[in-house]
């Protein structure tokens, strides 16, 4: 140490005013220009000298803007100067906990250059926020009547009963909003008094709390809707027996309630015209329609069997969501299925839901990391294997369940599903339809990313129970025959039992 830096104890500034140089004369105390994290003094332009032109001093004497001396500037666990700053844990650390402890593999940084760099983060961060609120002055009441504004455009018609609930459920959602905005705007607060520390040991040493508003205010999503609980349920129910008596008219208001409040289970049923089945296999008893959206089962030509690919004639969205209507008098299959493997989905990788001799089941794909090993069998008996194209080893397995709606109820074989694939998410999610507003989930099942083409599919089987295939008609002209639609030696039309069942349709 200099001479100069061990003569004078150094001396806290209790006040709020400016540092004033703890070297100097207390009749003569001249404003401080930087203070010496190791010496722990502050000083005026002239006792700072011998730091400025003493070569190990200016090495190995860190020097800050002028701050109070407060004893915070040493490592608890070391008793050493605080000079570096842990990215990884956010924290001031010194050198032997840099080099020794736990944070020699964590990522380092000398003050100067995490304060840039963290200044430069928040920034970035606050451009982020700035987006999801629109702007800076974004307010509950801005986003109030932007929501009313909306409603209101579906209300004209509408009675005093729905005016009624339209305000039930904004100030329910309201309330809830507002909460979530909290955190946004704490965000904010901490943010701002971050960019206005001008101290680096300060701002350093308080990041960490910022960074964890900002990571909260991130979270938050101004569209989740109320929160999960009776309250959101009784308002859901208020809605949909209010709206049942007034469909024709409130059908868009309806819907636009409902999304507001409780957007993950209510979403409009409407149909999706650019999706199409693209048969894989089938026989003479499997027809289609024109527009390639309704399977048909022609019951005199024997048992039914089909696999189809559902194809959009449109760009594929990152979520795919598709509709179909399924009767419970056929066995079937929906999901996502390997493409090389589409004329029979259970020879690749495949993810569904089954519906066989009256009960469902949740087909998944399980693969194994190390190829060169068995795989064992599921709980559900002895599960299918294969390997991929590309070599990696993978079990099918089926799991017989029983799902259930919001009442408890179990749910049969669902007439209508409700399909959604979310890419991003790896997730396939099943609903059974009960209502243009409502729909009861049945199972989400995770789906392993990036190993093959997953497209979606629909396989479906019906036996002739009548077996009428096997009877014998005779035409008028005398000809004899299996039951057939025509008389293959006249070409006269049969006069026999034929029947024609939707089997399964996209809407």
């Amino acid at each position: 140490l200099s001479p100069a830096c061990v003569i004078t104890k150094p001396i806290i500034k209790k006040d709020s005013g400016s540092i004033l140089c703890d070297m100097c004369t207390e009749e003569d105390r001249k404003p401080a220009r930087k203070t010496c994290m190791k010496c722990e003094i502050s000083m005026c332009i002239q006792h700072l000298q011998a730091h400025l032109t003493t070569p190990v001093l200016l090495q190995t004497h860190p020097l800050t803007e002028p701050m109070a001396i407060d004893g915070n500037t040493k490592c608890p666990l070391h008793g050493k100067l605080l000079e570096y700053y842990c990215l990884d844990d956010k924290t001031c650390v010194c050198v032997s906990c840099a080099i020794e402890d736990q944070h020699r593999l964590h990522n380092m940084k000398t003050f100067s250059t995490a304060h840039k760099e963290l200044l430069e983060k928040l920034a970035a961060e606050q451009e982020a926020l700035k987006v999801k609120t629109e702007d800076d002055n974004m307010s509950l009441e801005k986003w109030e009547k932007s929501e009313r504004e909306k409603l209101a455009r579906c209300s004209v018609r509408l009675t005093e009963a729905v005016t009624n609930l339209r305000d039930i459920s904004l100030t329910s959602v309201q309330s809830s909003v507002s909460a979530r905005m909290v955190s946004i705007r704490t965000s904010k607060s901490s943010m701002q008094a971050a960019q206005n520390e001008k101290d680096t040991l300060r701002f350093l040493q308080m990041y960490s709390q910022v960074n964890q508003d900002v990571e909260k205010a991130k979270a938050v999503d101004l569209r989740k809707g109320l929160e999960p609980g009776s309250h959101r349920d009784k308002l859901v129910l208020e809605i949909r027996q209010n709206g049942e008596k007034m469909v024709d008219q409130a059908s868009n208001f309806l819907e636009s309630l409902l999304t507001l409040v409780d957007p993950e289970n209510h979403q409009d049923l409407e149909a999706s015209s650019d999706l199409i089945f693209e048969p894989q296999t089938s026989n003479c008893s499997m027809s289609l329609s024109k527009d390639r959206r309704t399977v048909f089962y022609n019951s005199w030509l024997g048992e039914c069997s089909a696999t189809l690919l559902i194809h959009s004639t449109q760009s594929v969205p990152s979520n795919q969501r598709w509709m179909l209507s399924l009767t419970d008098a056929a066995d079937w299959m929906i999901g996502l299925c390997d493409k090389q493997s589409a004329k029979n989905p259970m020879n690749g990788p495949v993810y569904g839901l089954s519906f066989q001799d009256n009960r469902l089941s949740c087909v998944t794909t399980k693969y194994d990391e190390d190829s060169g090993t068995s795989l064992s069998s599921g709980a559900s008996g002895q599960p299918k294997t294969g390997k991929t194209t590309t070599g990696k080893q993978f079990k099918i397995k089926s799991t017989f369940f029983k799902p259930k709606d919001k009442s408890g109820e179990h749910i049969a074989g669902p007439g209508r599903m409700e399909v959604l694939w979310s890419v991003e998410a790896s997730r396939l999610s099943f609903f059974s339809r009960t209502g243009r507003y409502q729909r009861d989930k049945i199972i989400i099942i995770e789906v392993t990313p990036n190993i093959c083409h997953l497209v979606p599919f629909v396989q479906t089987r019906k036996e002739n129970v009548k077996n009428t295939s096997k009877k014998q008609w005779k035409c008028s002209c005398g000809h004899l025959q299996p039951l057939k639609p025509n008389c293959s030696n006249c070409g006269q039309r049969c006069s026999g039992p034929f029947i024609t069942e939707v089997v399964c349709e996209l809407y």
